[in-house]
């Protein structure tokens, strides 16, 4: 039977010296998509005690309740309470998913050269569904000079070679 080890999305990637601020690989982590059935926002919102409008970061018990995309929520940790499978489809992307933190005092000024909205306008705590360059990401603002960028893990290479 072969065994299957579980390894990093960064594995031997070395990650690029900014100026201004610090660049530093995010722990894997549980990351499961929630899509609510038509009508079942506000069930699900009871059941997990809140649900992110677009922008939003919700954090609840344990997890964070990401807005990722019209009728689309990441829940971020393992804290999801039972019975959420009547009121949406949940489907697990721990796997698909890589992150990284950029923070200091120039993290803002290098990603507004690369992402197409305004970072100014982004509430901390905030989600983005955009592109950087031309690659999709999720951007989370953590606080006025800290962003977690999560991007598809075959994506990554090419995310912090534009960086």
């Amino acid at each position: 039977m072969i065994k299957l080890k579980e390894t990093s999305a960064f594995g031997q990637l070395r990650l690029p010296t900014l100026t201004g601020c610090t660049l530093r690989a995010l722990p894997p982590v549980r990351i499961t998509s929630i899509a609510p059935y038509p009508g079942q926002v506000e069930a699900l919102r009871a059941r997990l005690g809140g649900f992110p409008a677009p922008g939003e970061v919700v954090t609840l018990q344990g997890i964070d309740l990401v807005w990722a995309g019209r009728d689309l929520a990441f829940a971020f940790g393992d804290n999801l309470p039972d019975g959420l499978e009547a009121h949406g489809a949940l489907s697990d992307q721990s796997d698909g998913w890589c992150g990284f933190a950029l923070q200091g005092t120039g993290a803002e000024a290098l990603l507004a050269r690369r992402l197409p909205f305004d970072l100014r306008k982004m509430p901390s705590p905030g989600s983005a569904r955009s592109v950087l360059d031309h690659l999709p990401v999720l951007v989370l603002r953590r606080a006025s000079d800290r962003f977690e960028i999560w991007v598809w893990q075959s994506m990554i290479q090419s995310v912090l070679a534009r960086l």
